[in-house]
């Protein structure tokens, strides 16, 4: 995950490297990773651009270690948190 302070509202992007050679399992990981965020979004900070690069693990790895993994990265990041 890459992170940057920001004076607007917190705002999330996903990106997918082509590792996954298939488009099929670039969207998969990205719609996994999509409703992770989702389910974490409360320890995300209030105020900050992310990216989240999915890798091909993100296919395999059962969603609630995805969902773990998520919480720990948005937790690591500096700041007041989403109400």
């Amino acid at each position: 995950m890459l992170w940057r302070e920001s004076t607007e509202s917190t705002r999330v992007g996903f990106a997918v490297s082509r590792q996954l050679r298939l488009a099929v399992q670039r969207n998969r990981a990205r719609r996994r990773l999509r409703e992770a965020y989702r389910a974490a979004r409360d320890a995300a900070p209030a105020r900050a651009a992310l990216v989240v690069i999915g890798r091909p693990a993100a296919l395999s790895a059962p969603f609630g270690t995805l969902l773990g993994q998520m919480r720990q990265a948005l937790g690591a990041i500096p700041g007041p948190r989403l109400a």
